[in-house]
């Protein structure tokens, strides 16, 4: 191999191997839906902490989502269909995405989505996440 054909051959090698290293996988439908109900359930406590008490933000249905509840459904259309504050900018936008989130789940994502329970109680009552294991020694 000559010693010029080197360079080239690493220059052509760095060409087609540089976009796959920089560009990752689009999402997958399944990782859509989580992530979005991550950022619904965010902007919801936000909201929350944001608003003072007495606002129609505390009357509005709560909002634990979990995407492998099937209860989940009926829980987005009621979030959706509720009056209250319909005239708050940051309430109408929140519905918007949750109605984005039925959406795909019901139509594009439908086929992908396993539903591991169907406890509708769990998604008004969610068990807190724990992130550290639990000591049995002490």
């Amino acid at each position: 191999m000559a010693p010029q054909t080197l360079p080239l051959l690493l220059s052509l090698l760095m060409v087609v191997v540089w976009p796959l290293a920089v560009q990752p996988a689009p999402p997958t439908c399944y990782s859509r839906m989580l992530t979005l109900s991550h950022e619904i359930m965010a902007d919801f406590q936000s909201l929350q902490a944001s608003e003072p008490q007495d606002s129609c933000v505390r009357y509005l249905p709560r909002l634990y989502l979990d995407i492998h509840n099937y209860c989940v459904l009926a829980k987005l259309r009621d979030f959706v269909a509720s009056p209250q504050c319909w005239k708050m900018a940051e309430v109408d936008t929140l519905k918007d995405r949750v109605r984005k989130l039925y959406t795909i789940m019901n139509s594009f994502c439908r086929r992908d989505l396993v539903f591991l329970s169907d406890d509708c109680n769990a998604l008004e009552y969610p068990i807190p996440e724990t992130t550290a294991p639990p000591d049995y020694y002490s």
